[in-house]
């Protein structure tokens, strides 16, 4: 086998298992607002890239985590957007990733911020985006 093929294959299985069946990742912007129209909730968009060890270094380290996908899950419509094969839209930052935006389900940013976090930071990015929402 090519060592492209090779390549390319163990990205999609990387992927596959990052984002299987622990959380159900949205990739088009239009829908996942739509969606959290619909199911009242916030949009949790995650910017990333193909090849990002920062990127892949926060999704092992806390969106593989139960208790983190759970409350992401009660929370957000999940959007994930690589800058190297997805649409996004323009006034979203795409350099220095990854890239975290907390959005109204209308598609207004409450919060923004950017970098790799454990468990107990994100959670207290969580809990600063929540208290944004309430005031």
């Amino acid at each position: 086998m090519h060592s492209m093929n090779k390549f390319l294959l163990s990205l999609f299985f990387l992927f596959s298992t990052l984002f299987g069946a622990e959380l159900d990742w949205s990739h088009n912007y239009d829908e996942a607002l739509k969606q959290a129209q619909k199911e009242q909730k916030g949009v949790y968009l995650f910017i990333g890239a193909d090849v990002c060890r920062w990127c892949d270094k926060f999704k092992d380290m806390t969106l593989s985590k139960e208790h983190v996908i759970k409350r992401l899950r009660e929370e957000y419509v999940l959007l994930y957007l690589s800058r190297d094969r997805h649409k996004i839209p323009k006034h979203f930052e795409v350099k220095g990733v990854p890239r975290h935006y907390f959005l109204t389900n209308e598609g207004k940013v409450i919060h923004a911020d950017r970098g790799s976090r454990e468990v107990e930071g994100f959670f207290t990015l969580l809990d600063e985006v929540s208290l944004k929402k309430e005031n």
